[in-house]
């Protein structure tokens, strides 16, 4: 009853209200925000560095590897060393990664080979941060002013997601030779000479700075409550996840269909010859491609929280799919700015609708007692969905032929293979076709 009558007086900015979460999203975003740039920044480097886009792909593979291999690990840490300290540390890790990027970069030490083994180390730091920071929120702020919280902690992670590769494309653009000689022409030739060629490296020291308030902001939250876990993640209990999934079908066609159609979609890897040898948009234009698909996300997140899906949630889901795929395939083919940009706006958009029925209907159809073991197998095929895209597209883009044409038939191929997926899921899977109502098994 209090939490009722509370209701109306509490503003959208409730969670605010509390310190630590205000501490803590301002932290999320930092470290996001720092994130994303250090992740366009790695795609444009190793590809200048290689021409070859395979690499690319690598990227996405030697960060997924420790995700999967940590999975019971890092779920264990958070719950048994603390989230706050778990949280910080990991923040540091990847500062610390951030920072080894700036400074072979800087020495003229960098190479592909070594920029992989970073990755690596960076990888094991988002698998120990991610589960630390999602669990965090939960104590830090009282129950009446939890959705709002998890609202702007979904919000933090967003709107970093628009302005992290957006800022890390406009550093890369500060080192290209257009505006180094822009300013030899001002007469700032010494500022012209630092910058030149240098757009990485600034890339990653910005970054590192980030993450750095970000790990400072993490350590100033006060200690929560520890209480000690309930049940500790075994292999068997990840497995009894693996094993309702695998009996619930209309759960199983949500996760495995995001999972393939991703893994067909996902070009990420391939922005970087897009920006490059297609588009002609430099490093500038990376990050706004990279920006896109996360732009049309937000924009249908508000179409649907104004209006929200309230029947044929399956067949919408199936369709949002597909269009993911065709999306994809405009993307690939097209040699025009702007409609490549509007095809990954339009790309975004699809898979958001996707996200929110197929997220809604497995939460719904997961009872409560094993809804963490299913989440957990969930979160991983997720990554995979996004990781392995991205090395599928790479791999692919190299069996394909060298340059723009390997390229563009992987992308194709790929957004062809999306739509091949929602179709043969909506035959394989029509309980989940036929599902009409996100609020109830119907």
């Amino acid at each position: 009853m209090t939490d009722v009558a509370d209701a109306p007086t509490r503003g959208r900015f409730s969670a605010f209200s509390h310190r630590s979460f205000a501490v803590y999203w301002s932290a999320r975003l930092a470290t996001t925000f720092g994130a994303q740039i250090l992740s366009v920044a790695v795609l444009w480097q190793i590809y200048e560095l290689t021409h070859d886009p395979l690499y690319p792909g690598l990227v996405g593979l030697v960060q997924f590897v420790p995700l999967f291999l940590l999975v019971l690990v890092t779920g264990t840490a958070a719950d048994r060393f603390g989230r706050r300290l778990i949280m910080a540390l990991s923040t540091l890790l990847a500062a610390a990664c951030a920072a080894a990027m700036a400074l072979l970069s800087w020495t003229g030490l960098i190479s592909a080979f070594l920029m992989l083994a970073i990755l690596i180390v960076f990888g094991v730091a988002r698998a120990f941060l991610g589960p630390a920071s999602s669990s965090l929120v939960v104590s830090l702020v009282p129950e009446e002013d939890f959705a709002n919280a998890v609202t702007w902690n979904s919000s933090a992670w967003q709107a970093a997601t628009i302005m992290g590769p957006s800022a890390g494309g406009l550093l890369l653009s500060l080192g290209e030779k257009p505006f180094a000689n822009w300013l030899r022409d001002m007469g700032h030739r010494q500022l012209a000479g630092l910058l030149d060629g240098h757009g990485p490296e600034m890339a990653y020291t910005i970054a590192f700075i980030f993450m750095i308030v970000g790990a400072l902001l993490i350590f100033t939250l006060p200690k929560p409550p520890h209480s000690p876990p309930k049940e500790r993640p075994t292999l068997s209990n990840m497995l009894e996840g693996f094993r309702y999934i695998w009996r619930q079908k209309v759960v199983l066609g949500a996760i495995s269909l995001d999972l393939f159609a991703v893994l067909m979609g996902g070009a990420v890897a391939l922005l970087p010859v897009y920006a490059n040898d297609i588009l002609h948009l430099g490093g500038g234009g990376l990050g706004l491609l990279r920006a896109a698909p996360a732009i049309g996300a937000i924009l249908m997140a508000g179409v649907l929280a104004a209006f929200p899906i309230r029947n044929h949630a399956g067949l919408i889901m199936f369709t949002c799919v597909a269009l993911f795929g065709v999306f994809t395939v405009i993307f690939g083919l097209s040699t025009v700015a702007w409609l490549s940009i509007g095809a990954l706006i339009l790309l975004g958009a699809a898979d958001m609708v996707s996200v929110v029925v197929r997220e809604t209907l497995l939460q719904l159809w997961t009872p409560d007692d094993v809804r963490g073991r299913v989440n957990a197998v969930n979160s991983v095929f997720v990554s995979a969905s996004n990781e392995l895209g991205d090395f599928r597209a790479g791999s692919m883009a190299r069996l394909l032929g060298s340059g723009a044409a390997g390229a563009v038939g992987a992308v194709v191929i790929g957004g062809v293979g999306a739509m091949i997926v929602a179709v043969a899921w909506a035959a394989m899977f029509p309980t989940l076709r036929k599902a009409r109502h996100l609020n109830a098994r119907t």
